[in-house]
């Protein structure tokens, strides 16, 4: 059975338990405290947070949260996961996040970190039953999703982040900072650029029968995606290349390199794309794309102007046009991507979250701007800044609560425009620049019967000296209606 979620849903396992026993009654909001003493924390000021998606990333953001009870582990791959199960031994052991929110009551706080295709479901339930969440990134698979969360975070009140943890850096300020002030100029082109992906990408789906490890759920990997059978191709890792699991290498990097300009240029939503890529179907993203947005002009900022701007992302190994000001033999940004704002005054280059930022031409003289953005404190304890910074929010109240580095009503639009990146890469074959609606998340100039043949395969180059060719595989759809479908999915009951 099939389902398409509107704004006053939620995904089942039997709906969520009867919607999570009617939201458990209310919202569980902490004590104002905050963490205190140097070294110590009073064990009444410990938040109990549980991990959804422990195996990779989820470890490292558990690791991070210094002095806290690791209370509850859920994760649907008990080998990969393992040696967090072994690093927790007092933590209960689930495979099905809706059984461990519903059975350990507990719990104050969760910490999702499973494939991208998965982050919205149990964001969901947590916070309807008062939970505050941290979400990797991107926070979502779809951008209905990000909005959706979005809407949630402040109907429930809970404190939220999403795992950009170098928003939490000094850096992206720095950088805010620097070209909020003008020193550059008005700013009309971006470029940001990856290296990713680091995976193989472009793939075909995999043919042959694969048994199913024990310690594997795979229903429950599968989760709202459509089911397939399980292939060692799709995880533990390799799933961000898969269009069902994962959002490729703009997913990937895009919430963490875009942040950059998306924060210091506040941009908002696109109301244009336009993408190019390496062959891409309909299993897998591809080799390498190049995004173009077009941003309109917004709200000026004091002393300077904020036109329409194109931003370009690259990734795959793409570079923008090196500028002749960066002297030869300088990396551009560093070696896993970054950023260049072009200016009316002058150019800034930055690694991918801030760092290492020159101004171009290298003998342009200027002061930097002082401290305007306030930064995010080290943790006494020796967490990560990013964690601990959301661990100290889930202890303060709603009403009192200095919101997140990274909270949804930032991390949530961020996310829009990375998926919109998506889209374009997805929708090439209609040869033309999407138009877009933000607000309502639609796409404007598509007709209602016009259609696309998407590539559902392509096999290795075959034929002799005289007759070489690809073989391609391809299905005619609607055009409005698969996009409509990317932007807002239809879900699977699990």
């Amino acid at each position: 059975m099939k389902k398409k979620l509107t704004s006053s849903d939620s995904v089942s396992r039997r709906e969520f338990i009867g919607r999570a026993s009617a939201a458990a009654a209310g919202i569980v909001i902490l004590p104002g405290r905050v963490v205190s003493g140097l070294g110590h924390i009073p064990p009444s000021d410990k938040l109990n947070i549980a991990g959804i998606g422990i195996g990779g990333k989820g470890r490292i953001n558990l690791d991070n949260m210094v002095g806290q009870n690791i209370v509850a582990l859920c994760d649907v791959d008990w080998d990969y996961a393992g040696p967090v199960f072994e690093a927790y031994p007092g933590a209960a052991k689930y495979k099905d996040f809706r059984i461990m929110l519903e059975k350990q009551k507990d719990i104050d706080a969760v910490v999702i970190a499973t494939p991208d295709h998965t982050h919205y479901h149990p964001a969901v339930m947590a916070m309807e039953m008062g939970k505050h969440v941290y979400v990797q990134k991107p926070l979502t698979h779809s951008i209905w999703e990000s909005r959706e969360l979005t809407n949630l975070a402040r109907k429930y009140r809970v404190a939220t982040q999403m795992g950009t943890e170098g928003h939490s850096s000094d850096p992206v300020r720095k950088v805010a900072e620097i070209i909020q002030s003008g020193i550059i100029g008005e700013i009309r082109e971006v470029h940001a650029w990856t290296n990713r992906p680091i995976w193989p990408q472009g793939l075909n789906r995999p043919t042959e029968e694969v048994k199913v490890p024990e310690t594997l759920a795979w229903d429950l990997f599968i989760g709202p995606a459509p089911y397939r059978p399980y292939n060692p191709a799709y995880t533990p890792w390799s799933w961000r290349a898969w269009w069902d699991f994962g959002t490729g290498a703009l997913g990937d990097m895009g919430c963490h390199v875009l942040d950059v300009p998306f924060y210091a240029l506040r941009l908002g939503y696109p109301v244009a794309f336009l993408a190019s890529s390496s062959p891409v179907n309909t299993e897998s993203a591809p080799l390498a794309s190049r995004v173009e947005y077009t941003f309109p002009a917004r709200e000026p900022l004091p002393g300077l102007n904020l036109p329409e701007l194109k931003l370009t992302w690259h990734d795959g190994g793409l570079l923008p046009s090196r500028p002749d000001e960066l002297p030869d033999g300088d990396v551009m940004g560093d070696r896993g991507g970054g950023n260049l704002f072009i200016g009316t005054k002058g150019k800034l280059i930055c690694d991918y979250y801030g760092g290492n930022h020159k101004i171009l031409p290298m003998d342009h003289t200027f002061n930097e701007p002082p401290e305007s953005i306030e930064r995010v404190p080290d943790d006494p304890l020796g967490g990560g800044r990013h964690e601990m910074d959301w661990v100290r929010a889930c202890k303060e109240s709603a009403e009192n609560r200095k919101e997140t580095a990274s909270h949804f009503d930032l991390a949530g639009p961020l996310t829009e425009m990375v998926l919109a990146g998506n889209l374009a890469i997805r929708l090439q074959e209609l040869n033309r620049e999407i138009k877009w609606d933000g607000n309502n998340m639609k796409i404007t100039n598509i007709g209602e019967s016009e259609k696309i043949n998407l590539i559902t395969s392509q096999t290795n180059y075959q034929g002799d000296k005289w007759t070489p060719y690809f073989h391609t595989k391809t299905k005619e759809v609607n055009a409005l209606e698969t996009a409509n479908e990317w932007i807002n999915h239809t879900y699977r009951e699990f």
